[in-house]
């Protein structure tokens, strides 16, 4: 585990939320200097480390907004650190909890150089980043409707199903009908089996997708994922990589 270990001049923690970003300043000297609730928003958050821009860092936990803070950061060339969620809650290790302490806690082990560092992923790829992410699961939701199919064959002590659900010809070939004979059992293995028809065309057109502007925007990367030993097919269901 890496840790952020820079001296500056301030040491700012944002314990950051979706609408609200509690804001904790600490100076060189570990001296609270700023210690508010704001709103997140860009102008106001600035707006209020202005007093302590020159030598501040800025650092949060790695949550699902932090997109706009690092970003906002990197624009205004403010030093930013992503905090490693995990290993922050081993590292603070506090019974109390409050947005204000974790604000606190954040700027102190900042200043104490025990942030724990979580990898900021370039701005320029975080979005093919979550299309993957996105595509990822909804293979995986795919693949639990399939295995629900598989299990609820098996509940009821019916032959094996010898060929693999994920191919669209095989599922056309399952005679429900015939296999099922409870009404309610039929009609939750037709309704699993639409929804993975719809998931294979969203899949489909998604891979094709990410696969199309892959090759524009990080050929190096496609190339050598392309290269990849034993790689899948990815409409079979094997899973992407992050570029």
């Amino acid at each position: 585990m890496r840790f952020y270990n820079q001296p500056h001049a301030y040491y700012c923690g944002v314990d950051l939320h979706a609408r609200s970003m509690f804001t904790h300043v600490l100076d060189h000297g570990g001296n609270t200097v700023f210690a508010h609730d704001l709103a997140a928003n860009p102008k106001i958050f600035l707006d209020a480390v202005a007093p302590f821009r020159q030598g501040l860092v800025v650092g949060c936990e790695c949550m699902f907004a932090w997109y706009w803070l690092a970003d906002l950061c990197e624009d205004e060339s403010i030093p930013f650190t992503l905090g490693h969620a995990l290993y922050m809650k081993a590292v603070h290790g506090g019974k109390a909890k409050n947005d204000r302490i974790d604000a606190a806690k954040i700027a102190g082990l900042l200043r104490g150089g025990m942030f724990p560092m979580a990898y900021v992923y370039p701005r320029a790829k975080r979005e093919t980043r979550d299309l993957l992410r996105r595509r990822c699961f909804f293979v995986a939701q795919r693949s639990q409707l399939i295995a629900h199919i598989v299990n609820t064959n098996s509940q009821y002590n019916l032959p094996p199903l010898n060929k693999k659900l994920i191919y669209a010809k095989n599922r056309a070939a399952l005679k429900i009908a015939e296999r099922f004979q409870n009404p309610h059992v039929k009609k939750s293995v037709e309704v699993d089996l639409a929804l993975i028809d719809a998931l294979d065309v969203q899949i489909a057109e998604l891979e094709l997708y990410l696969e199309r502007t892959a090759k524009v925007e990080d050929p190096q990367a496609y190339a050598r994922w392309q290269s990849i030993p034993g790689r899948q097919d990815p409409g079979a269901g094997a899973p992407l990589r992050d570029p």
